[in-house]
């Protein structure tokens, strides 16, 4: 019976835009239809009638909510502070990428930086405290990879976003056999909060030395491999001339975004303002902003019938240039890289969530105490790809083909041969959160505690140097 249900389930940057050019590019993407929904609310007269003034004038009025406030009473925290600073400073609202760059890592009060969010006991869960298969099925593709790039003595193992660090620590847990693999590994975590970054360290097995010369910096290797693992803040500061593997799992989906909503004159960028009784709400840019670049640009991506049944669309500048950036490095030093997440193969629409105690709440809501994040657009992502020379783009995937594809269906039989009840309830459950579609069939517990499968939800992409051919298990 589980071999049956086994096997179905593997089956299964600054600049100035031409106020005319942008609105006449902005009109043309939107011309489409007036929009029949009644929240969906065309706010300004077209600007082309008197000249652009320096004054921000914004329409506070109509615009949809797509959820309600908490109406809990909470003290004004300093974030919520700090937010409205920085409206009233700059004498008008700020884009929903600042709010949320500002809400996720501010460095004094931002969500990620001093607190664990993760697990039951977080706000939310990923795929690597579901189960230790996923570190090991994604050690499973380094590994390959590895061997793809000719072995090399020396790599470059780059996590972005770690989290806790567990799914680098069931990688280097699962891979220890393979001495080779393990002696070449450098590993770099690209981590801006100390709070996980102490969280990593532990779940890492690290150690400190002192350096052989009082004057060097003090050296950190992870006992599960012996090691050396250092911590960036960026990419960027991750030092290049190696090959490379870099690992981002629910990593795009946190980077800061800009929405556009369809009005009357075109696309107009959705902002986050005060109101007159000092609380948050969403307005529309009058004219159009500097993210209007990268929504043309996303625009031309995508066929004309896609964008013109759309009433909102959501871009990630930050998700597009660190695509080039990663893309660069691979070209340039050779390796992969290896992206899951939630998310779609076009064009996203009004997916921006946040979650606080597993529940969706208001994203405007007591900002700085829920975890806010987006689908991803791997279309973009794989253009944006595509424009560097010296690599090639595959997938995406589901993370149910994925993970089917390297072998967890034979990872999972092998575990329940020695396990108890309740170590194989553990695994059955996690193994249907990783690949499975909808809620487990399986489940006898209670209704509220449901496993609900990720698999088809996830998707995988990977880039590499294209010298180094197709990778695991893409087709």
């Amino acid at each position: 019976m589980l071999r049956k249900f086994l096997s179905q389930a593997s089956i299964r940057r600054n600049f100035a835009v031409s106020s005319s050019s942008s609105l006449a590019f902005l009109r043309q993407c939107s011309s489409s239809s007036q929009n029949p929904n009644s929240h969906f609310v065309e706010h300004l007269e077209d600007s082309t009638e008197s000249p652009p003034s320096a004054t921000i004038s914004i329409d506070r009025t109509a615009l949809y909510y797509p959820s309600e406030h908490s109406h809990e009473l909470y003290a004004e925290s300093e974030l919520v502070k700090h937010l409205k600073n920085i409206i009233k400073f700059r004498g008008g609202p700020i884009t929903v990428a600042e709010y949320m760059e500002e809400v996720l890592t501010n460095p004094k009060a931002g969500y990620y930086i001093n607190r664990d969010v993760f697990g039951a006991d977080g706000d939310f869960i990923t795929s690597p405290e579901v189960s230790q298969m996923f570190g090991e099925m994604i050690g499973v593709w380094a590994m390959c990879l590895w061997e793809q790039m000719g072995k090399p003595h020396k790599v470059n193992l780059v996590e972005l976003g770690p989290g806790r660090g567990t799914l680098l620590a069931d990688l280097l847990r699962g891979a220890s056999k393979f001495k080779n693999f393990m002696n070449s590994l450098q590993i770099h975590m690209v981590e801006c909060s100390p709070a996980l970054q102490k969280l990593q360290y532990e779940n890492l097995k690290c150690t400190t030395e002192d350096g052989a010369d009082g004057n060097e910096e003090k050296r950190i290797n992870s006992t599960l491999a012996e090691t050396p693992v250092s911590w960036h803040a960026t990419l960027e500061q991750v030092p290049t001339g190696l090959p490379t593997i870099i690992i981002a799992h629910e990593f795009f989906d946190a980077l800061p975004l800009h929405q556009f909503q369809k009005a009357s004159r075109g696309w107009c960028e959705k902002m986050v303002d005060v109101t007159e009784n000092s609380s948050f709400r969403f307005v529309l840019s009058p004219q159009p902003t500097p993210a209007t670049l990268y929504l043309m640009k996303r625009c031309k991506w995508a066929e004309t019938e896609e964008i013109a049944k759309l009433n909102h669309i959501e871009v990630c500048p930050k998700a597009m240039d660190l695509t080039q950036e990663i893309s660069k490095r691979i070209g340039i030093d050779g390796g992969g890289a290896l992206i899951i997440d939630y998310g779609l193969n076009g064009i996203v629409s009004n997916s921006l969530q946040a979650i606080r105690k597993h529940k969706f709440v208001d994203i405007l809501d007591n900002p700085g105490s829920a975890d806010l994040s987006a689908y991803v657009d791997f279309a973009a992502i794989r253009h944006s790809a595509e424009e560097v020379s010296g690599v090639s783009v595959h997938g995406p995937m589901t993370q149910s083909q994925f993970l089917g594809s390297l072998g967890i269906n034979f990872r999972v039989e092998a575990l329940l041969e020695n396990c108890t009840e309740e170590q194989a309830e553990s695994l059955r459950t996690g193994y249907w959160r990783l690949v499975g579609e909808g809620e487990a069939p399986f489940w006898e517990g209670p209704d509220d505690q449901t496993p609900i499968g990720m698999g088809t939800r996830y998707l995988a992409m990977a880039i590499v140097n294209q010298k180094q051919g197709v990778p695991v298990p893409f087709p």
